[in-house]
């Protein structure tokens, strides 16, 4: 047997390499359209937040800017040795892999289209699903296409390099695109130093009102709260590490401030006239929304919700 129809760890390492980072980029690139898709058509049952869009936004960007050069690298090293050894289209490494593919694609490509099917006898196809599929279509039909081209030996240079240019341009645009949605890495640390102060300013509230209940009456002070027995230390601001600001506004009546870089709403843009969603989640976390620089928010206790914890009996208190 010749010994370039055999496959040596070079072959098999570049070939299992190039599969993998084909499948790990055309994902990346399904779930980024999936996230534009979603931000251009909202859903109004799942309103859109910053942060339920832009990991993996920045995840699908990260992927295709590191996997996906990888890929084609890999791509021309073959094609590369292709071309001084053809007898290596021959491999069975690179066969078994080729229609491993063109079988996976094709899985993709009928549930694409039965679930098209599916949805319209139910009456449900809006635009958003429609988009949804095209795109599962146009990724997986063309790697079909290529791959049973490739496996044919019918793929000119020309258009080889045509398809990798377009296939480029497309990845280029889609990861430019985050950019615009989930934001600059500058802008994005802007967002995690606010949410971190609606974290510490949900502590802080907590912590207040529950010095309410076990003393009847509001601290003077943030630093009243410590806790030397549980170890509490009021937060600061996670940028310059001074104080939050509080304010005793009455006897059940309280203010917390702080210093916001970013608003909290309209953070991920969208043409048409939805709902603006804060970035925070939840349904306890809507109070917080804020404006560009220092904010206010003014809270007041409720007697009736919150008791004051009575002083408890003699004999009622546990002894160690």
């Amino acid at each position: 047997m010749n010994e370039n129809n055999k496959s040596l760890p070079k072959d098999v390492f570049l070939h299992l390499l190039g599969i993998i980072a084909l499948y790990i980029s055309a994902g990346s690139l399904i779930a980024l359209l999936f996230q534009y898709i979603n931000i251009l058509f909202p859903d109004p049952l799942f309103p859109i937040y910053y942060s339920s869009v832009a990991w993996p936004i920045r995840w699908s960007m990260a992927s295709l800017i590191i996997v996906f050069p990888v890929y084609l690298l890999v791509s021309w090293l073959l094609y590369k040795d292709y071309s001084k050894n053809p007898e290596k289209r021959e491999l069975k490494i690179r066969k078994w892999l080729v229609y491993f593919t063109l079988f996976l694609t094709a899985i993709v490509i009928i549930t694409d289209l039965v679930t098209l099917v599916y949805n319209f006898l139910g009456g449900d196809l809006t635009g958003r699903f429609l988009l949804k599929i095209l795109v599962i279509l146009l990724v997986a039909g063309t790697i079909f296409e290529y791959y049973l081209l490739d496996l044919r030996n019918k793929l000119a240079q020309k258009n080889l390099r045509l398809l990798a240019w377009s296939v480029a341009l497309i990845i280029l645009i889609s990861v430019a695109g985050g950019f615009f949605t989930a934001g600059s890495p500058f802008k994005a640390r802007l967002y995690q130093f606010d949410e971190r102060r609606i974290n510490d300013l949900q502590i802080l509230q907590n912590e207040i009102i529950n010095y309410w209940i076990q003393k009847g009456q509001l601290p003077a002070q943030l630093v009243e709260l410590k806790n030397d027995i549980t170890g509490f230390m009021p937060p600061q601001d996670p940028e310059n590490n001074l104080p939050y600001e509080y304010k005793v506004a009455s006897p059940l009546s309280f203010e917390l401030c702080a210093v916001f870089n970013l608003p909290s709403e309209g953070l991920v843009g969208s043409p048409k006239a939805t709902p603006v969603q804060p970035y925070y989640e939840g349904p306890y976390r809507q109070n917080w929304s804020h404006d560009l620089g220092k904010t206010c928010f003014i809270r007041t206790i409720d007697p009736e919700l919150y008791k004051i914890q009575k002083e408890q009996k003699p004999w009622m208190r546990s002894s160690y």
